[in-house]
């Protein structure tokens, strides 16, 4: 697995990772193209059978907020998340962010237990965020 930079050239990918991982709540492909503003960073993670994932991240004085972490349905369970937000943190930190922010589907558990196995605790709860469902806002410091 390689974790690299995202360019334009992935974006068709991308639209297809967001499809497979978000159904309805998938981002457009303008909602992507926004992702390449100069405050957030794109990774895509590349396996043997091409785009496996990707992470974006915005930058906000010593803010970093996790915006979006997907793995296609197919290729999880094999550490992607985790070498993406390990990614992610690692540049966020070199931008001089103290903390990182998210928020979750409160009934992710696997993405739940990701984000507290890699130091993150819960914030606060937004009741209703995602199409009723409720959000679970977490961070973590340094």
């Amino acid at each position: 697995m390689t974790l690299r930079s995202a360019s334009a050239a992935d974006l068709p990918a991308l639209v297809e990772v967001e499809e497979l991982c978000f159904g309805p709540d998938a981002w457009s492909r303008n909602q992507l193209t926004d992702e390449f503003a100069a405050s957030r960073t794109v990774i895509v993670a590349d396996d043997e059978e091409g785009i496996a994932g990707y992470a974006t991240v915005s930058l906000v004085g010593p803010d970093a907020e996790l915006l979006r972490i997907a793995v296609l349905p197919a290729r999880r369970r094999r550490g992607t998340a985790r070498r993406l937000l390990t990614e992610a943190w690692s540049r966020a930190a070199e931008r001089g962010a103290e903390r990182m922010l998210l928020e979750v589907d409160a009934d992710n558990e696997p993405a739940i237990g990701l984000y507290r196995r890699f130091g993150f605790s819960d914030l606060a709860t937004r009741r209703g965020y995602y199409r009723g469902r409720d959000a679970l806002v977490m961070e973590r410091r340094g």
